[in-house]
């Protein structure tokens, strides 16, 4: 019964903090904790996707050594085959045999798995995944089963939430830098017209953006006599 009431707190949590809108970083390291202690595992490791790869984000390991964490692509080796089986997969590294992926009702009972890897998905998408790598082979039960694909399943929509919270930010930004554009313009526009290089100075870029060289034509460009004191002082009438 404790064990039970352990699990289901953990799953109140995980539902708890996508319901408030919190990060999900504490989240995930909660949740690395947890699949250590349920199924005993030596190393443990949470991905986030980020475009066409699965990004390390948090890890916990036993000993004292550290381990460099890599990028999975998804769409090669086992990264493809979680995003298009969209369940807990284990792996088999037998030396003297290739990997073999193996879906559940093929895991081993005898000695058991040393390599499984949880998705993370919503809308049947995969958004990030859980690795969970043992010393000795665990025999994992069905109870485990479950519980780490739920878990997989209420951490990916979390993920993929912020994701579209992060796109509808970038898409605000656009809209509003576009709307202070047209509106300088208009007012530019009957004192003579707005020059290409004025309408691109009132455009903010995002860091890093261009090349050194398109940086360094931007920045030596000619203006109007005036022009570039006037833009500086029409942006922040604009901007309040």
């Amino acid at each position: 019964m404790p064990t039970d009431s352990c699990e289901v707190d953990f799953l109140h949590m995980i539902g708890e903090h996508g319901a408030k809108g919190d990060t999900f970083d504490e989240t995930l390291a909660s949740t690395v904790d947890f699949a250590v202690w349920l199924v005993r595992c030596d190393e443990c490791v949470a991905y986030v996707r980020e475009g066409s790869e699965l990004v390390p984000w948090v890890w916990k390991h036993s000993g004292d050594t550290s381990i460099e964490q890599s990028r999975v692509a998804i769409d090669r080796g086992y990264g493809a085959v979680l995003a298009r089986h969209r369940q807990p997969i284990a792996i088999s590294q037998r030396i003297s045999e290739p990997s073999t992926i193996k879906d559940f009702s093929a895991w081993s009972t005898d000695p058991g798995e040393t390599f499984v890897s949880v998705p993370l998905l919503a809308r049947s998408t995969l958004f990030g995944a859980i690795d969970l790598k043992h010393h000795r082979p665990h025999l994992y039960s069905r109870r485990e089963f479950k519980l780490l694909s739920s878990i997989g399943y209420l951490l990916g929509a979390d993920i993929c939430i912020s994701h579209l919270e992060n796109e509808n930010s970038d898409l605000v930004l656009q809209l509003e830098t576009r709307k202070l554009v047209e509106r300088s313009k208009g007012i530019l526009e009957p004192d003579g017209g707005l020059s290409e290089e004025a309408y691109l100075a009132l455009q903010p870029q995002k860091r890093g953006e261009g090349s050194s060289d398109e940086r360094g034509r931007a920045g030596n460009h000619s203006q109007r006599p005036g022009e570039a004191e006037f833009l500086r002082k029409m942006s922040g009438k604009l901007a309040r």
